[in-house]
């Protein structure tokens, strides 16, 4: 889909029909004829607009010289509920800084675009090219930490949900949190070395006002990354804790079973003793079978005050 927006004096961006120098070019979910129209209307290397289209597209900064262009590709956060495992994933994001017009491409509708131009529309207007590209990096690190803050939120209530009863499905939820965390923490590292070579590229000019801009999106990508990172280790070692404790429980159930599997043996043994066909103590007492069975309760119980003694209950 094709979304164009035109920044207006003293109303902020607005949606428009045409595509004209200064605008803003939203791409999501293209169509082949749409990416023709954009690429044709502003020149720009068709490479551009189809590169953040893979899904496995990396972290990058991409200057054209002969074309004056420059592509900021990065992972931004996507919350697929189609999915009914991972809640979270990272899809790329292309960015074009284009001589006239500033142009955004994603195969995925994400919170991005939508939550800025809700949020962000009186900032700055498009013609502003860089400081335009920089406050939506910005505003992907915000993304970033907000669901951060969700995904720590839904893991302290299956923290509190394993508390009450270790179900596979609370842990199953847990683990699918936790590749959540592997995809943010993998993206934000390649987004802030993105950012970092961003810094340093002298050729495309940028004003210190606009590096102020995008010092501001780096730090909030160190803070997401950090956060990423804390939460991550978390998860990971509350996995392993509650690993250990269902491997605990098992022992101790089969702890248990054994020890009453020993005590019910105790009975049988003497009764298959008694059961053989050769001269045995107390055959011929007519009290046999009494004085038997009381020999046999009796050390079952001397084995249980031993178990519990020894705490194998």
């Amino acid at each position: 889909m094709l979304i164009i927006h035109k920044w207006i004096t003293g109303v902020g961006i607005r949606e428009t029909d045409e595509l004209e120098e200064g605008c803003w070019v939203n791409l999501f979910e293209p169509m082949p004829d749409e990416l023709t129209r954009v690429t044709q209307t502003f020149r720009l290397p068709p490479t551009f607009l189809t590169d953040p289209l893979d899904k496995d597209e990396r972290s990058r900064v991409e200057l054209d010289e002969d074309d004056n262009c420059v592509l900021i590709v990065l992972r931004v956060p996507y919350h697929d509920t189609s999915l009914d495992s991972i809640p979270f994933i990272t899809v790329p994001f292309g960015i074009i800084i284009a001589p006239k017009a500033v142009v955004t491409v994603c195969a995925r509708r994400t919170a991005l675009t939508t939550e800025f131009t809700e949020h962000m529309r009186r900032v700055c207007p498009p013609t502003e090219r860089y400081r335009f590209a920089f406050q939506l990096l910005l505003y992907a690190a915000l993304l970033f930490l907000r669901n951060l803050r969700e995904i720590s939120n839904a893991a302290d209530l299956i923290e509190r949900d394993l508390h009450k009863d270790l179900r596979n499905e609370s842990l199953l939820a847990l683990l699918d949190l936790h590749k959540s965390m592997v995809y943010f923490t993998t993206s934000l590292t390649a987004n802030q070395i993105m950012i970092s070579r961003l810094s340093h590229m002298r050729q495309l000019n940028i004003s210190e006002d606009d590096l102020d801009y995008l010092e501001d999106a780096d730090i909030e990508f160190r803070q997401a990354l950090e956060m990423a990172t804390i939460h991550s280790n978390i998860l990971a070692g509350m996995m392993d804790a509650f690993a250990s404790v269902v491997s605990n429980n098992l022992n101790i159930m089969m702890k248990f079973l054994t020890s009453v599997t020993i005590i019910l043996m105790l009975p049988s043994l003497v009764a298959s003793i008694y059961g053989m066909n050769v001269p045995l103590p107390f055959e011929n007492n007519p009290h046999a079978f009494a004085i038997i069975m009381g020999i046999s309760f009796l050390i079952s119980f001397l084995t249980v005050l031993l178990f519990i003694r020894r705490k194998m209950f």
